[in-house]
């Protein structure tokens, strides 16, 4: 896997990252372990994974929140298996670092849209949205992602959207939606990078998806055996997260923090081996100091 080398983001920038879907232990692992990488090597000020597959593969528990938020991950978001595990309900109304889509039904648990600080006390907002098109049926995105906007104080410039959508083109109406209004629209939930990264006319960074964050010796993070039954046979199976050829796959923007601008956009895409080693050596530098 070859190492990620990025110049250091300018001085009058924010450098973001999106994390695509947290599938199972395996992509837990990588990503609360990756945090350290994320931030001194990448130079990352502010951290955003998609968790809701992190659960076996389906949902999210109040354990693996914590996991992550615990690792230096700085707020999480979701998609349409945030509710599978009824029990993060309670930090969705509770905690202000966990967003689900905000298109919902309004009396849905949980908020829309999370405002962190970053360095500096600079205000970062991050809005969850999800797809309509060949999902399940949900109120607007682009009425979803209007409200959000209006909701969050004019003075707050970055704002990164994750749209967690299935077709390209829904990804890709959003991203022109929201063009000069928002830092980045980057999409989560095909659990497959796309090689489309830009930076459109009004400075909105864009990506139809980041990737997926766990074994990539699968199907979409499922073991391979079981799907394949299914399908040859269609008898219905359980389909069980891989473990193998883990590896993080995300997003970075660098974005002005006078202007919200989207001025560099770029892929990550690293294995396990790599992480690790970083983390042996950054072990074995200390126990020399």
């Amino acid at each position: 896997m070859t190492k990620v080398q990025l110049p250091s983001p300018p001085p009058d920038c924010l450098r973001l990252a999106l994390l695509g879907d947290i599938v199972g232990k395996p992509g837990l692992r990588i990503a609360s372990q990756a945090v350290p990488w994320l931030r001194r090597e990448l130079g990352i000020d502010v951290i955003v994974a998609n968790a809701e597959n992190a659960a076996d593969g389906s949902g999210l528990r109040c354990v693996d929140y914590r996991r992550l938020i615990d690792s230096g991950i700085h707020i999480i978001t979701l998609g349409d298996h945030l509710y599978r595990k009824r029990e993060i309900i309670d930090v969705l109304v509770s905690e202000a670092n966990i967003v689900r889509p905000a298109n919902l039904p309004l009396r849905a648990p949980g908020r829309g849209h999370a405002v962190f600080m970053a360095r500096d006390s600079i205000p970062v907002a991050v809005i969850n949205l999800m797809g309509r098109v060949f999902m399940k049926p949900i109120d607007c995105p682009f009425h979803g992602a209007d409200r959000e906007l209006a909701a969050i104080d004019p003075a707050v410039k970055i704002r990164l959207v994750d749209f967690h959508a299935e077709a390209t083109s829904d990804k890709q109406l959003m991203g022109r939606y929201l063009d000069g209004r928002v830092s980045a629209v980057l999409g989560t939930h095909t659990h497959v990078a796309t090689a489309d990264e830009q930076i459109f006319p009004g400075k909105t960074g864009f990506q139809c998806d980041v990737g997926m964050t766990g074994p990539y010796d699968s199907i979409l993070g499922r073991k391979i055996a079981p799907v394949m039954e299914a399908t040859l046979d269609a008898v219905p199976t359980s389909f069980q997260v891989a473990t193998g050829d883990v590896r993080l796959s995300g997003t970075w923007v660098d974005v002005s923090i006078e202007t919200g601008h989207c001025l560099a956009i770029g892929r990550i895409h690293v294995g396990e081996a790599t992480i690790q080693a970083y983390n042996d050596q950054c072990a074995a530098d200390k126990k020399i100091l």
